[in-house]
């Protein structure tokens, strides 16, 4: 990668959510020597054009394209192309930065990050969907472009940052800390009746709704452990998750001799970002500083598997293998929008997953072939999908 005194063209997809906000602020806040290509975002065409007005990308794409003229209109006279559609994301995706933030949530983000990835470009991973559903194919992808994949996520960052390439091979487990969510005192009967506001409210972090749902259900933990799986090369059975609610220690490596390495911070995705930005150097920003003495404490429990039954349901698609990681991805889009929508409970999310799981693998559609992974994984998404819809249907009945 280039010096980081010389200026580094930028795409940013999904520069509208809580991620993709980090980063700008983040550039701002480091005066960051940056060309912003592109900006892309789903549907908050509003803050895009006051975005794109700001940076001066060549283009600014929306993926709803019914919002495209008003996105046109927004951006007169400043000189910024305004595109639509998940063509128009991919394109901009595959423009030949040298830095590509993959940032849109879902699966959704799956194809443009494929795109990037072929220019050779830095992918800076804040998209779980594209490592579950196409870990090795992406992995491959990019490394015969020339690029690599650096992840963003706090918790992969942090086994990036203290993962030593020598020792690699020496490593006993990967362990991954979660603060609980929002639920890690509750018990299943107050989990049953708990609503969309109560799931999205993060004691810790600013996440969009998707996301602080998945942290409250735990599937974002069940997720993270089959991407650490890819990224770092690791079974299953040497993952593991330990709640850690001050979300100070992002996770650790163990290694074969009984030392165990950490990497702490305080709870700032810009500080995972500017790793990815910077590695293998260091970004130097104001950043937020550790102050371990304010803390006092770092507590760590164990993850109860009957109240945050995800994490089961992530190990159990991890040994099926094959195209089970990209059901299970595909049932929980499904199954956390039924519950945003409140047409199903907090607790049917992690069951309509595990239904999905259970008749994907028994019609034998969970079969990937190696030269095909991408297109596979596609059609397996889309079949989950549907299967996932009729189950979420089922439990809105009985509801």
């Amino acid at each position: 990668m280039a010096s980081l005194t010389a200026p580094r063209q930028v795409v940013v997809l999904g520069s509208t959510g809580s991620i993709g906000l980090s980063t700008l602020s983040l550039f701002e806040e480091a005066a960051a020597p940056v060309e912003i290509l592109a900006l892309t975002a789903g549907r908050n065409v509003e803050r895009l054009i006051e975005q794109a007005r700001r940076w001066r990308p060549r283009v600014a794409v929306i993926d709803d394209e019914s919002k495209l003229q008003t996105l046109k209109d927004g951006l007169a006279g400043t000189g910024v192309r305004a595109a639509a559609g998940a063509a128009a994301v991919a394109e901009a995706a595959a423009m030949g930065a040298d830095w590509v933030m993959s940032a849109i949530v879902g699966a959704a983000g799956l194809a443009p990050t494929l795109a990037a990835a072929r220019t050779g470009a830095v992918i800076a991973l804040a998209n779980k969907e594209s490592l579950v559903c196409a870990g090795p194919a992406l992995l491959a992808i990019a490394k015969a472009a020339g690029g690599s994949v650096i992840p963003v996520d706090s918790e992969h960052s942090a086994i990036f940052q203290v993962l030593q390439p020598d020792c690699a091979h020496r490593v006993a487990r990967l362990i991954l800390t979660a603060s609980g969510g929002p639920f890690r005192t509750w018990d299943r009967a107050a989990m049953a009746a708990a609503t969309p506001e109560q799931a999205i409210a993060h004691p810790n972090w600013s996440m969009g709704a998707k996301i602080s749902v998945d942290s409250a259900t735990m599937m974002n933990k069940g997720l993270e452990m089959i991407e650490a799986s890819y990224l770092f090369d690791t079974p299953e059975t040497r993952i593991d998750v330990v709640i850690h609610p001050q979300s100070v220690i992002h996770s650790l490596v163990e290694y074969a001799d009984g030392s165990t390495l950490a990497q702490l911070g305080p709870p700032d995705m810009r500080a995972p970002i500017a790793c990815a930005f910077a590695w293998p150097d260091r970004l130097v920003w104001p950043a937020p500083r550790l102050d371990l003495a304010a803390y006092g404490q770092l507590t760590f429990e164990s993850p109860d598997l009957d109240r945050f039954p995800a994490l089961g349901i992530a190990r159990e698609a991890m040994r099926l293998g094959g195209g089970a990681p990209t059901a299970m991805n595909a049932a929980n889009e499904v199954a956390v929008a039924a519950f945003l929508d409140r047409r199903i409970g907090f607790l049917d999310i992690a069951a309509a997953v595990a239904e999905t799981l259970e008749r994907m693998n028994s019609l034998g559609n969970l079969a990937v072939a190696e030269r095909d992974a991408v297109d596979d994984a596609m059609m397996i998404d889309a079949s989950a999908r549907r299967i996932a819809a009729e189950v979420v249907a089922q439990k809105h009945r009985r509801l």
